[in-house]
């Protein structure tokens, strides 16, 4: 399969959270077997109230990342444990989050998820242990 085919085969499948894509605005950028990028165009809307990205933003990205990459071509996977660094504000107006697996057993695995900005600067670290629902 080409890369574009595994991409629209991710938005195809993916598209349909509700939350992440049609109400938040987040969009696929890539995907494979423990992998996802996707970004998402800041407005006002994703701010609290001092002005500043709400945290929540940065985790419905990176949940929805993780989503992705721990099951596009897998067996189900939902989140047991997640942590975030939040490490600095986002200045750019774009903001991507870049899932990669580190490692898979039976049962669990662990993803770690960078948060960038459109400036290029790292603003948050996030750890995720998945519960691989095997039937």
């Amino acid at each position: 399969m080409s890369n574009k085919e595994l991409l629209d085969e991710a938005k195809s499948i993916f598209g349909n959270d509700y939350y992440a894509a049609e109400l938040t605005g987040v969009e696929i950028l890539d995907a494979d077997i423990g992998y996802s990028k996707v970004c998402l165009k800041l407005n006002a809307n994703h701010n609290n109230a001092l002005g500043h990205v709400m945290g929540g933003v940065y985790f419905t990205i990176a949940d929805y990342a993780f989503a992705i990459a721990s099951n596009f071509k897998q067996p189900p996977t939902v989140t047991q444990t997640s942590q975030i660094v939040f490490l600095s504000p986002i200045k750019g107006d774009v903001i991507y989050a870049e899932a990669v697996r580190i490692r898979s057993g039976r049962t669990t695995c662990f993803y770690k998820i960078i948060i960038t900005d459109s400036t290029g600067e790292q603003n948050a670290y996030i750890t995720t242990t998945g519960f691989i629902l095997n039937d």
